[in-house]
């Protein structure tokens, strides 16, 4: 080999690494982490399946969920207590903390959920 052919080899290999270096980045920083005090306050939830059925819920500053919680835990299977931010979205966890359903992020203010049965559910911030 000669010396030019080493030197377009290692051009290659260097463009090839900093295009991946920064396609990951650009990936990481649309995916910013929500602030909880973002987040916190009154939503609605509503099966996408069942449009007469609503209910609205809160997101406290503790990471508790407060009113609405009941509804959503029925809609689960099993009881929801908490929430937590994600970069694609928001955690609801259950009792021992675990994640019991996840909330993608689908546009600013509405995040959606597919129950084990495949039904859909959206979640939107609630008009003031």
């Amino acid at each position: 080999m000669t010396p030019h052919t080493l030197s377009r080899k290692a051009a290659i290999w260097l463009v090839a690494t900093l295009m991946m270096f920064y396609g990951a980045m650009s990936m990481a920083s649309s995916l910013r982490l929500a602030d909880p005090s973002e987040l916190v306050g009154h939503w609605q939830l509503q099966q996408e399946a069942r449009p007469g059925t609503a209910c609205t819920l809160d997101l406290l500053q503790n990471a508790a969920l407060g009113a609405g919680a009941d509804c959503l835990s029925q809609w689960v299977g099993e009881a929801v207590v908490g929430w937590f931010p994600e970069p694609d979205g928001i955690a609801i966890t259950g009792r021992e903390g675990s994640k019991v359903i996840f909330f993608s992020r689908q546009q600013e203010g509405v995040y959606e959920a597919r129950l084990k049965a495949d039904e859909l559910i959206v979640l939107q911030r609630a008009a003031n």
